[in-house]
């Protein structure tokens, strides 16, 4: 059996997003972290290990009966894991520390929006464009609109954000 790994920072917080931001954050540290000593392929290969163990841990939740998610989410969950589990078996293979962005950005990226509140905070502006207010909350079941920014030869499309919580 494995040890129980230690953590540097845990999370403030008992809110699950809160907790699955961290997890996320954490294992994309670990991963730099990791990157920067090439000479420890072992420490890469425990990153790589635990990002993989955090994913698994998403697939399963999109599959469980009383997912609460839309199956449009559950969708693309479902593919963003499957992209993490490709470039994760390819950088297990291969130990290239350098290759790590991918990963990493996926992390980074969902923790930010696990960590998006909608209350009354302001959307940083664009340049040239004031600050727009925040979405609010959308419907249960649905994730709140977020006006795109205008495309550059006409008006802007609706779309809508993707709501990550497991």
């Amino acid at each position: 059996m494995k040890p129980t790994p230690t953590y540097a920072n845990k999370p403030t917080s008992d809110n699950p997003r809160d907790v699955e931001a961290w997890a996320l954050a954490e294992a994309a540290r670990r991963l730099i972290d990791a990157g920067r000593n090439p000479d420890n392929a072992e420490a890469l290969r425990a990153a790589l290990q635990l990002n993989q163990r955090l994913w698994t841990i998403f697939q399963a939740a999109m599959t469980e009966e009383d997912c609460g998610h839309p199956p449009e989410v559950r969708t693309n969950i479902a593919a963003l894991s499957l992209l993490v589990d490709r470039e994760t078996t390819a950088r297990l293979i291969d130990l290239d520390g350098t290759k790590l962005e991918t990963l990493v950005a996926i992390n980074r990226s969902v923790a930010s929006g696990l960590t998006m509140r909608a209350e009354n905070a302001e959307v940083p502006a664009q340049p040239g464009q004031p600050a727009a207010p925040r979405p609010q909350a959308a419907a249960p079941g649905r994730p709140p609109m977020v006006p795109p920014a205008p495309a550059p030869d006409g008006p802007p499309a609706q779309r809508q954000s993707l709501s990550i919580s497991i």
